[in-house]
């Protein structure tokens, strides 16, 4: 099938799926003798992996360790839940990353008067430099 096919069949539009193969996510496919791509029901199946896996959130180097461990008929199911347990922990820190930062604005939203005077706490936070610190931490 070509590129336009496979992109149906697999949910990944053209463009990502030559970007998949720049990148080397993909493995490069032969081309018929007019220089079109020719793909078969496996690159679409691995086309779907990464679309699931982006989905996931996945980044891209873990996707190409996902997808390594597909392929590979030795390997071991505890690589795989290492891998997606590391992830879950870092998913983990940023939703506690996210609650904070959401807590400190609605605090400042809260003590906005939100009228026509012109003085703002949240301005005033986002010009202080103590005020950018505690929204790193």
């Amino acid at each position: 099938m070509n590129i336009g096919e496979a992109a149906h069949a697999s949910g990944v539009t053209a463009k990502m799926i030559r970007h998949y193969e720049h990148i080397g996510l993909l493995r490069p496919v032969p081309r018929s003798d007019s220089g079109y791509r020719l793909y078969t029901d496996t690159e679409v199946q691995a086309l779907r992996f990464i679309r699931r896996a982006r989905a996931l959130g996945f980044s891209m180097e873990r996707i190409r360790t996902l997808l390594g461990l597909w392929e590979d008929s030795e390997r071991h199911s505890a690589d795989v839940k290492r891998l997606a347990c590391q992830y879950i922990k870092e998913l983990d820190e940023d939703i506690r990353k996210l609650r904070s930062i959401r807590k400190q604005l609605q605090h400042l939203a809260m003590h906005c008067a939100g009228d026509k005077r012109p003085d703002c706490p949240i301005l005033e936070n986002l010009a202080d430099d103590a005020g950018q610190d505690s929204a790193r931490s």
